[in-house]
Formats: C-alpha cells, structure tokens, sequence
C-alpha cells in the first residue's frame, strides 16, 4: 500500500504550535482595544454575537466581522478590534489580566459583541515555514466551512464559561480545531493561484498528491518521473508545474523537508548523525551533512548542540 501523508497535519506537527492562550471578550457600547506585536504568534478567533471591525497594521482597509466570521493573523502583526475603526483605543493590557487561565472578560458592559480567541505561539525557526506563506490576515466568512468553525467557537465559549473538570485541555484541542480550519478555509476558498509556496500548492489536488508522496516516505529516492507518474502528468509539465506553485524543484523540496525532519530529531532526541541519515535516504553520513548545512546554514552536530535556533529555509521560499 502506497504511505499515506497529510502535508499541512505534518508541517503542523513539526511547527509545534502551542495553546497560549484562550479567552473571550464581551465588549458593550464604543469601544476599540488594541493588541501588540507578537513575534512567532497565531492570532486565531470568531464572532460568536454583535459585529466588529478588524484593523490589522499595514492593512489598507478594514475588516467587518460579521456574527460567525472568523481571522486568522499568522504573522503576529499588531492589530485592533473596535465597535467603529474611529474609535479612540485603550491597550489590552490591561483589559485581560483576569483571563490569564481562560475564561470570558466583559468590557464596557458588554453586550454588544462577543468574540472568542486563541494565541498560539510557534516553535523555532521553523516557524518560518507556515507564517511567510500566508497572507497577513485571513477572513473566514460564516458558513464557508460548512459550521465546523461556528461549532468549535460555540464549543470553546462553553468551555471558557463553564470551567468543566478536563476545560483546559478542551479548549486547547478545540484552538487547534479553530487553527486548522482557518488554513482549509484558506486552502478551499481560493489560494489557489494567489501566491507561491508549499501551502498554496495544496490547493492543486495533483501538486497535493506530490507533496504527500514525498512526505510519506521522504528517505525513497524519488524521481521526477515516477512522481510525475503518480500524478498523471508528464515529465516536464509536472517539473514545470511543481516549481511553478512550490516556488522549489521537486528535488529541492524534498531535500528541505528531509533537513527540517532531521533538525527535529536533532533538537529533540540523542539519535547519532550517521542513523538520522541513513532513515532519511542518505548512503554517507558526509553528504547528508553536506545538505543539512547547505540547507539549515549549520552543522548537524552544531545544530544539535544549539536545539530548534539554527537558521531554517523556508519550504519553497
């Protein structure tokens, strides 16, 4: 049976995006709260009632997030949500101290409009890999997944309010959920031909296919043609097309993801250089070093030493 991968659950899993911070916000009136720059943050959050406006710096315009709507801000750029963009900001600071552990926190009387959120900060330099490939804020209209955000949102508010036995590792699954459904949003709603990269090829089912077969058995020694074979095409379109929306060879990706498999084994585990290379495809010990720094701007030993710091390409960049 042919290895079986799901390219955006890997790269997840390798950017180790962890659960912050989750919480609600039940704002009342005029009002307009300011949110800072966040280096290797996901902002993720939806309207669950009322309306408000979404203005992310270096955006031109305004977002009005409708009840259901949700966002997704990859990039940790500074924002503000605001009953009216006029509207005068105060910090957030100061407005969710008591939310630290979750739960909902009412300003200005509330009543208004009530958003629920998550902050997820990304491990590493592989953070690079996901965030440089989307735009800096994505809109998720209400119904374009078909309720699966609406649910896991209605779910979340729940959760934040009721303090059940088992709340916080709930709510923590269910931010994942919120983040996951966000990039299909993405995915189905049109990346398609809006930018280059590993994400936005997978809106290509057959540049998808590709992606898969190499992540499902990266240490194959994968050929153009036989990839090519796989996803119906022909040699040279497929080449054509892969480097077209990966922004990278086929071989090139594959190099990449087979390095940035390694500099996790490294970071996380004692496993000697020599078996990292050979599980991952590589006959000499001395080339595959010779790719590691190529690709990772440092030794595998060095970067072992050092952890998840070590300079990192991005897929496709």
């Amino acid at each position: 049976m042919e290895p079986l991968s799901d390219p955006l659950s890997d790269v997840l899993s390798l950017l180790k995006p962890e659960n912050h911070m989750s919480a609600g916000l039940d704002a009342g009136g005029d009002w307009a709260i300011r949110f800072p720059l966040q280096e290797r943050a996901i902002k993720c959050g939806a309207v669950v009632t009322g309306r408000c406006w979404l203005v992310v710096d270096g955006q031109p315009e305004p977002l009005l997030l409708e009840p259901g709507d949700g966002f997704l801000l990859p990039g940790g750029r500074a924002f503000r949500m605001a009953s009216d963009p006029a509207v005068p900001p105060v910090d957030v600071a100061g407005i969710f101290r008591p939310a630290r552990a979750g739960g909902v926190v009412t300003y200005n009387g509330g009543g208004g409009c009530l958003v629920v959120s998550s902050r997820f900060l990304v491990a590493g330099e592989h953070a690079g890999i996901l965030l440089r490939m989307l735009p800096p804020v994505l809109h998720i209209r209400a119904g374009a997944d078909g309720g699966a955000m609406r649910w896991s949102v209605e779910r979340m508010m729940l959760e934040l309010r009721d303090g059940q036995p088992g709340g916080v590792l709930t709510i923590r699954h269910l931010a994942h959920m919120m983040l996951i459904q966000a990039l299909r949003q993405h995915l189905n709603g049109g990346a398609a031909g809006g930018g280059v990269g590993w994400l936005f090829a997978l809106a290509d089912k057959r540049m998808a296919a590709a992606i898969g077969a190499l992540h499902g058995d990266p240490a194959h020694r994968w050929t153009l043609q036989e990839l090519a074979g796989r996803v119906g095409m022909s040699r040279s379109t497929f080449a054509l097309r892969f480097k077209e929306t990966v922004g990278a060879s086929p071989m090139e990706y594959l190099t990449r993801w087979r390095m940035l498999l390694a500099g996790d084994r490294l970071a996380r585990t004692a496993e000697p250089v020599s078996g990292i290379a050979l599980s991952l495809g590589y006959d000499s010990e001395s080339a595959f070093s010779a790719a590691f720094k190529r690709v990772m701007g440092c030794s595998p030993r060095h970067y072992g030493r050092r952890g998840a710091g070590a300079s990192a390409a991005a897929l496709g960049d």
